[in-house]
């Protein structure tokens, strides 16, 4: 069986968030169970594409809108990824260093056409040369492509082929107003009317409604979707039946503490000497003492993440409590940026902020900090909390979506600490109930080594994807 991912991101080459991580990781292990993969993005302008060797498979001129652009479809040679990737480069749309952000901060204001873009030249691709059965779309920015092979009429020698979705993030929905209709391909306008919600346009909402099957990245964010995703709930509650809830792995080779060569020191027989060794490491390149509970984060700073909570929480903390030492590494609200910079001058004995994408001092904070804390407001799965526990880091989440799934509380025999309110009570009293657990040797030492050994491996999502796939496909 033989699936393309389609997609805007897919790690190393271009990586924003987490779809990054599936869609490079998942296909490595999906052979494993008879199923082929191969992946295709844009051709972006990042450093990693840039330092590769591209093979030009075909040339596409792509009229759209009254331009003409000059498309092609290019293979990545002598890959090591472990899968075949495939670019779409077309030139004045895509060949940017940053995937979704201009200078600004803000996503570009081409944003539309540029994903319509993309969408009909990979089909046209396949018109050209097609050896797969199933388009795996990720998110809005692929959406159309679940209508268009269904219902376009150039794309009619595609329609039987079989189409999934997976939603990483369903805020994100891909809502324009109909005059974008001028974009894509002719189709029967008594079709028109599933393109349609809430009078627009919906990338999202279409494709739920023709893709052959949707997932989302953890069971419990599809229950919370599926019962509360605002205005899309009535179409969610008619689809369900479509509906699966796969939790995301991780690649456990690329986290790997005993091979990881980002981290300081490797982790072999003693967790405490692993931890300390690489705490020591990161403190003396920081300038913080060993001694406080190290309690790392790592990620956008966000509405999502609970990011905004965080400065609000360590400052009420660290007021009456200088046990704790905070390491922030993240980026994204140029405010809340300032905020994580402000605290740190305040405490600059107990706070280091960060202000970067790292994929390599991330590793560092995973492999120090003797916790990771995930404040998220929601989380369609989360794969922090997973690198976090990979690497015996004790996660402190907030009880949502996929942390939910991977994460109960303590209390509960779980994995780590879980809290309920997204409040600033709730994280401050969470981390005072790490301070107490650190105090306990025993209950600290049982609780690592357990949650290094959870198995969060890919090959356990590869084998429900490739279940989906033929279940799909019959």
């Amino acid at each position: 069986m033989k699936v393309l991912h389609i997609s805007t991101e897919c790690y190393p080459a271009a990586k924003a968030g987490g779809m990054g991580d599936v869609v490079g990781a998942l296909p490595k292990f999906l052979p494993e169970f008879k199923v082929d993969a191969s992946v295709v993005i844009p051709k972006y302008k990042t450093k990693w594409i840039k330092n590769q060797k591209w093979k030009t498979l075909h040339k596409i001129p792509l009229e759209m809108d009254g331009i003409k652009y000059e498309a092609s479809v290019q293979f990545l040679k002598d890959s090591t990824l472990g899968f075949p990737l495939f670019t779409i480069d077309i030139p004045g749309l895509f060949d940017r260093e940053s995937i979704y952000l201009g200078e600004d901060g803000n996503g570009y204001s081409d944003e539309i056409p540029r994903y319509v873009a993309f969408q009909r030249v990979v089909l046209d691709w396949l018109l050209i040369e097609n050896e797969f059965e199933i388009l795996h779309c990720h998110d809005h920015m692929t959406g159309l492509i679940t209508f268009m092979v269904k219902y376009c009429k150039k794309y009619e020698p595609l329609k039987h082929l079989t189409t999934i979705l997976t939603i990483h993030n369903g805020q994100y929905r891909g809502i324009m107003d109909w005059e974008w209709k001028r974009l894509l391909p002719d189709y029967d306008e008594k079709d028109g009317g599933v393109l349609d919600w809430d009078g627009q346009i919906h990338s999202l909402a279409t494709a739920i409604k023709c893709a052959h099957a949707f997932t989302t990245v953890s069971p419990s964010y599809m229950e919370e979707f599926i019962e509360n995703s605002d205005r899309l709930t009535p179409l969610m509650e008619s689809e369900k039946h479509k509906a699966v809830g796969i939790i995301n792995g991780i690649d456990d080779v690329s986290w790997d503490p005993s091979t990881d060569p980002k981290i300081d020191y490797h982790i072999k027989k003693s967790i405490p000497y692993f931890k300390s060794k690489n705490k020591t490491a990161l403190a003396e390149e920081y300038g913080f003492k060993t001694k406080p509970i190290l309690v790392g984060f790592i990620g956008r700073f966000a509405y999502q993440k609970g990011a905004d909570l965080l400065a609000k929480a360590y400052e009420q903390i660290l007021q009456k409590d200088k046990s704790f030492h905070f390491f922030i590494l993240g980026s994204g609200d140029k405010k809340l940026e300032e905020e994580m910079i402000q605290l740190q001058e305040k405490f600059p004995k107990n706070v280091t902020s960060v202000i970067a994408y790292n994929e390599t001092l991330a590793h560092r904070v995973y492999a120090s900090c003797d916790y990771l804390i995930m404040p998220s407001r929601f989380e369609p799965c989360g794969l922090n909390q997973m690198y976090a526990m990979r690497y015996a880091t004790i996660p402190i989440v907030r009880h949502t979506g996929g942390l939910k799934d991977t994460v109960p509380d303590i209390g509960d025999d779980g994995n780590g600490i879980s809290f309920v309110q997204d409040t600033v009570e709730d994280i401050v009293y969470s981390l005072e109930r790490s301070k107490e657990l650190y105090t306990n040797k025993k209950a600290l030492k049982s609780l690592r080594e357990k949650i290094k050994d959870i198995n969060f491996s890919w090959s356990n999502s590869a084998k429900l994807y490739s279940q989906l796939y033929k279940n799909i496909s019959k």
